[in-house]
């Protein structure tokens, strides 16, 4: 079967409500809002090529402004409400900005195929320069997978940076 031209949403459970705030050892993510606003434009636009080479993919092509970006955040926030996807801002617990992490359905960030189509959901994530000097890249993709497997209702997830950590 083709299935280029599919997203396939979430299958959550009845009343399933998302957690807006995770942790995983020193990090803390919750779900994004316009008051990440400042702090999330500032780490796209100092991350732009470790984005890119980590996370993979064409966003961002540029770096974003304010305006920009918040119309992004206001998105983010109506899907995390409808059940559409999961966007977090990524905090250390002395409130320093790392990066941000998406949980988005099948198809959305990139084409399915017959293997593709067999996982719940689409993981992503990147991290500022200075976090991932400080190895939080990796930390982080730890935390996800606790996240996931503890706090999300997904069987297999699938990790679809292009830097996946062994």
């Amino acid at each position: 079967m083709d299935y280029r031209r599919i997203v396939k949403f979430f299958d959550l459970p009845e009343g399933y409500v998302a957690p807006t705030e995770l942790a995983y050892e020193d990090i803390r993510a919750r779900a994004i809002t316009r008051k990440d606003l400042q702090e999330d434009v500032k780490g796209i636009n100092a991350s732009l090529e470790i984005i890119r080479r980590t996370r993979g993919g064409d966003w961002p092509s540029e770096p974003t402004t304010e305006e920009d970006n918040y119309a992004y955040l206001v998105w983010h926030e109506l899907e995390f409400r409808e059940g559409y996807s999961f966007a977090y801002a990524v905090y250390d617990v002395n409130n320093r900005y790392l990066g941000c992490c998406y949980l988005y359905p099948m198809g959305r960030r990139g084409e399915l195929d017959d293997d593709l189509i067999k996982y719940d959901v689409d993981v992503s994530w990147w991290v500022t320069p200075p976090a991932y000097d400080q190895g939080y890249y990796v930390k982080l993709y730890q935390g996800l997978q606790q996240w996931i497997a503890g706090d999300f209702p997904f069987d297999k997830a699938y990790y679809s940076n292009a830097e996946i950590p062994s």
